[in-house]
């Protein structure tokens, strides 16, 4: 399921979005998060098929080979277990997926040279090669060969990025949070199983509204969060803190005050790292210092009310 960080990062861009367009209305910025909310959903299931494709290319090369003029033993009599992996078999099989890539028109057919940049990538690898060379296989042997090939292939591969961004702007900076979905799937299919567990969307009902209410949140009260990032920042020029960071600061306060149940560390560290990866060098440290002050002011002002686990 999509985790609560990344629906933290959709919101922030999303509002990002909503305010450099100076729009006043809300409408089309919230169908705009929960399309690439969705979207990613979508990356999750193509990215799992990329195993099939990869391997359907293996077992035509194995077929071409075959039906050479000249074949030569080995031509003949190739080595057929990674066409043959039951975990690929599996996923191949699974109605569930298919059904879903069907209904969403998702694949890599217009890519033939991203599965064959893959194929080859597979091939020259150790893991591979020793999984090849192996005087037998098992389940999950074929499974953890599946793995390695999202996690040392396919993970953080140029020409994955490009495909991906090229297919659809909503999938920009989706990859990892896809293949963390996609190694977790692998973890949880069973030998013999006729499907494979795709992970639902949401993990419950609470996560299905948290983005739209983190964002709908933020807008309006954006002015008044707003007024205390600046009280706490009276020593900085406002106009070269990066907008960004008082997004995520805004969003940050949102959420510290409208979730009860979400403890105010773990809003505060999702922003922080959040910041690390999506905001300038530094303003991790600096979103660190100006929210423990703000947390401390809303909490004496009795803004701040956590309930069960979220007890501060």
């Amino acid at each position: 399921m999509l985790s609560r960080r990344l629906l933290r990062i959709k919101v922030i861009k999303a509002l990002y979005a909503h305010f450099k367009s100076e729009s006043e209305l809300t409408t089309i910025s919230e169908k705009n998060l929960t399309a690439s909310i969705d979207r990613t959903y979508d990356l999750y299931h193509q990215m799992l098929w990329l195993a099939s494709d990869v391997a359907r290319y293996a077992e035509n090369r194995i077929e071409l080979a075959r039906n050479k003029k000249l074949p030569t033993a080995e031509d003949l009599n190739p080595n057929t277990r990674f066409i043959d992996n039951a975990a690929v078999r599996q996923i191949e099989d699974s109605r569930k997926l298919t059904d879903y890539l069907t209904k969403k028109s998702l694949g890599w057919a217009k890519y033939p040279e991203l599965i064959k940049n893959l194929y080859n990538d597979l091939e020259k690898s150790d893991f591979y090669q020793s999984y090849m060379a192996a005087p037998s296989t098992d389940y999950r042997k074929d499974v953890r060969l599946v793995e390695q090939f999202f996690t040392e292939c396919v993970e953080d591969n140029p020409l994955v990025e490009e495909v991906v961004e090229e297919q659809s702007i909503l999938w920009a900076d989706d990859i990892d949070f896809s293949l963390i979905m996609v190694v977790r799937t692998l973890g949880d299919m069973r030998d013999g199983e006729k499907d494979i567990p795709l992970l639902p969307q949401y993990k419950n009902e609470d996560d299905r509204t948290f983005a739209q209410e983190l964002f709908s949140r933020t807008v309006v009260n954006y002015a008044d969060y707003l007024s205390y990032v600046e009280k706490f920042t009276q020593n900085w020029d406002i106009e070269r803190i990066a907008f960004v960071d008082n997004l995520m600061m805004v969003a940050a306060m949102a959420e510290l005050v409208s979730f009860p149940s979400i403890p105010v560390k773990v809003t505060l560290d999702e922003y922080i790292e959040i910041a690390k990866y999506y905001s300038t060098p530094g303003s991790s440290h600096f979103i660190n210092g100006i929210l423990d002050k703000i947390t401390e002011a809303l909490t004496a002002e009795g803004r701040i009310q956590k309930t069960g686990r979220g007890l501060m």
